[in-house]
């Protein structure tokens, strides 16, 4: 079972950019989906954007401002965020979802790295 690790979290300014990483232990197979989702303190867990072998997708609170993408050969998605907001301010976590599966199975999930916007 591939594990997940993020990085890349911290404190921006408003306005600012970041990028995390989510390095998977194992290969990153075509076949997954890997995703971003975020939860901020009292607030449900929030999809923020996932990368399939194919395509993209977004959340609306973050689109036009953030950017996945994925290095197969590092085993590795990123999420570049710019244009940053306090409300962009929660933990980040990466997952894999294996879509061959009906329903699509969540792999793993990582441990979550914090995000702080704040001037």
């Amino acid at each position: 079972q591939v594990q997940l690790v993020e990085s890349g979290g911290g404190l921006v300014q408003p306005g600012g950019s970041l990028r995390l990483s989510c390095a998977a232990s194992g290969r990153m197979e075509s076949y997954y989906v890997m995703g971003w989702y975020r939860q901020a303190p009292g607030k449900e867990r929030e999809f923020v954007a996932r990368i399939s072998s194919h395509n993209t997708r977004y959340g609306d609170a973050v689109k036009d401002r953030f950017t996945i993408s994925r290095d197969s050969a590092k085993n590795t998605v990123y999420l570049q965020m710019d244009s940053m907001k306090p409300e962009d301010t929660a933990v980040y976590y990466c997952n894999a979802i294996d879509i061959r599966w009906a329903p699509p199975r969540t792999v793993s999930w990582g441990q979550g790295t914090q995000v702080t916007i704040s001037s």
